[in-house]
């Protein structure tokens, strides 16, 4: 499935939904087999979307937001949204989680930021907001939407400072927030976040709800 999103894990006797966005010079097969392999969460259904050329957008992360920036960023959300609309056509009713890794959860993020309709939790692995503080970045985050966002002293990415960046926009923004620093954590997911992303869909699954144990 070179040309669209991978989806894993069959419809019929889904209980949940999650979209995983790939990171920058990835595709979802990397996702498949570095982080669903590790999963041991039963009735899930998983759409993973896959970037042209593998990169939702050129920049960095941390750089100021330009036109080129924005227009990919712009580009991006639509096909996410494309693909979500898709997965709850597919799986009608049924809760829906927005996960992503690197520059996946810096897509997720923006996401959510940008007024789309809100997922039921978001998982953001080595996160960030896109751009500076001094951008003009929209701040449209629902509110008391659980969020679960990690980072790393050690990551090359996205360093501490655009990590807490996108804490306080959170915050500011009434999310239901667990954030986790794992010092000395390489650019990867640890075993540590496999398991919590576990834990959410579990408890989604259980509550139905957004006010997962998990972010309690």
């Amino acid at each position: 499935m070179m040309g669209g999103a991978l989806w894993m894990g069959a419809t019929d006797g889904a209980r949940a939904v999650c979209v995983l966005v790939h990171g920058r010079g990835q595709s979802p097969e990397e996702m498949q087999a570095h982080v669903l392999a590790r999963l041991d969460t039963q009735n899930v259904c998983f759409v993973m979307p896959r970037a042209q050329g593998g990169a939702w957008y050129a920049a960095r992360a941390t750089d100021a937001l330009t036109e080129d920036t924005r227009s990919a960023l712009s580009a991006a959300r639509h096909q996410l949204q494309a693909d979500i609309v898709a997965a709850r056509a597919a799986c009608p009713g049924l809760p829906l989680v927005l996960a992503g890794f690197s520059q996946g959860a810096c897509l997720a993020l923006e996401y959510v930021f940008s007024g789309h309709p809100a997922p039921d939790a978001l998982v953001g692995f080595t996160g960030c907001r896109v751009g500076q503080r001094g951008d003009a970045r929209p701040q449209a985050l629902p509110p008391d939407l659980p969020v679960y966002l990690t980072g790393s002293d050690a990551d090359p990415w996205i360093p501490v400072a655009a990590f807490a960046d996108a804490v306080l926009d959170l915050g500011q923004g009434r999310a239901r927030l667990r954030a986790e620093l794992f010092p000395g954590r390489a650019h990867e997911v640890c075993d540590a976040e496999v398991s919590m992303l576990g834990t959410i869909l579990t408890d989604l699954i259980r509550t139905k709800t957004n006010k997962m144990a998990a972010l309690q």
